[in-house]
């Protein structure tokens, strides 16, 4: 088996050759790389269901059989979604800013590839093309390390991309996969100073954990969601019902779903049965402290811990005195993912979005939109919860460095 460093050091070769290309060039490859995914179907969900088989067998629960099924519409959505990225402005050769210094030397700053992005990642195959395709778009190689779970979906299409990509004429490891799935793979990745040049982690706490402890390479996080819902007294009954069931129920198993609902204690007995009796409708299992439990008229069991991200149909609520009392809680439990206030008040509403310290904050909306697609930027990377230039949704500019041009007619520095 190929090390990961000569894996690595084989995508540092082809990312300098991706960089190089025109932006039709990476247009072409991209469509190229949809059609042999579907020239490809029927083994890679071959390969699909074999993971799916085998996670039944061991036992693995279902908000992670829902991460791993790369169903029919998920397949159609995932080669979609390279057409789109196809269709989308090429940044690299952006001009961000350009300026004149009274020497006469003129400077611009210009949008370039990062170089090699390294990607760890769990469960969902559809990541392993997602990832590539971005990277590729703004001129970047991969070096792709997913979960053993998906070990068999995500090496068929890794090699479909490969495919394409021989068939341009490029070497197939501008997509590589990390064939070693053992523990040891993660920390070697993160080791490999001057080959990597950024590694993004897509996970949870343990991965994450590994990550930070081991990196020599710049990173960008792609931490666990606990999002929260936060219901003011002067919200909406009708809207805060409908934005509560989607945020939790319509896919609890993305780190965007709602975990856990705020309530303002000055409408909470008037509110909140309404919430918990829509909940319950929707099968969600709920936790709550004594205050919510005094509120819905009924006696809740406690959760654990206000930092739980569940993914799954369980939701923890909490009375908050105010948006003050929100914030308090949003900094203490919060993942800095996304939050969201329902309200009536725009004074309100302004206090919450100013003082939320999240990669996304809504007013009136579920959290659910924190999302590439629906952002408007393709498909997305991951999510950053850093505060860096990075944060949030990770589309095209996020996966760009920049360098200076400067011109000049002879300057020399006295």
């Amino acid at each position: 088996m190929i090390t990961v460093r000569e894996l690595a050091e084989k995508a540092k070769g082809a990312s300098r050759r991706l960089a190089r290309l025109s932006t039709k060039e990476k247009n072409d490859l991209l469509l190229a790389m949809a059609a042999e995914l579907e020239l490809q179907k029927n083994g890679i969900t071959e390969a699909n269901q074999q993971d799916m088989a085998a996670a039944r067998a061991a036992g693995i629960s279902g908000a992670l059989l829902d991460r791993l099924d790369l169903n029919e519409k998920r397949f159609s959505e995932m080669v979609e979604g390279v057409r789109q990225v196809a269709r989308l402005p090429d940044p690299i050769g952006e001009m961000v800013k350009q300026w004149c210094r009274p020497n006469g030397l003129e400077i611009s700053k210009i949008r370039v590839p990062i170089g090699l992005i390294g990607i760890i990642y769990e469960s969902r195959p559809n990541v392993t093309v997602d990832s590539a395709v971005l990277c590729l778009k703004a001129g970047n190689a991969t070096l792709l390390r997913g979960g053993r779970e998906a070990k068999k979906s995500n090496r068929a299409l890794a090699d479909a991309l490969g495919n394409a990509a021989k068939k341009k004429g490029l070497p197939a490891e501008v997509v590589a996969l990390v064939e070693d799935e053992g523990r040891e793979s993660i920390p070697e990745m993160c080791r490999l100073e001057g080959v990597v040049d950024l590694l993004i982690p897509r996970g949870g706490h343990g991965l994450i954990s590994t990550v930070l402890e081991h990196a020599r390479v710049p990173v960008i996080k792609h931490a666990h969601g606990v999002c929260h819902i936060f219901i003011h007294q002067s919200a909406d009954p009708d809207m805060a019902e409908k934005i509560v069931i989607n945020a939790k129920c319509q896919r609890p198993a993305t780190c965007n779903a709602a975990e856990t609902l705020l309530v303002d204690q000055a409408g909470a007995e008037k509110i909140l049965p309404r919430l918990i009796q829509a909940l319950r409708a929707q099968g969600v299992k709920l936790y709550g402290d004594e205050a919510a439990s005094k509120a819905a008229g009924e006696k809740l069991v406690s959760p654990t811990n206000w930092e739980t991200e569940y993914l799954d149909l369980s939701m923890a609520i909490c009375v908050v005195d105010g948006v003050e009392g929100a914030l308090e809680h949003l900094e203490r439990h919060g993942s800095h993912h996304s939050d969201t206030i329902v309200t009536g008040d725009r004074v309100a509403a302004e206090q919450f979005l100013q003082g939320a310290d999240s990669a996304a904050v809504y007013w009136n909306a579920s959290t659910r939109f924190t999302d590439g697609g629906e952002f408007g930027f393709g498909a997305e990377i991951g999510i950053s919860t850093d505060k860096i230039h990075a944060r949030g949704p990770m589309g095209l500019e996020e996966l760009t460095s920049y360098k200076y041009r400067v011109t000049g007619q002879g300057q020399i520095r006295e």
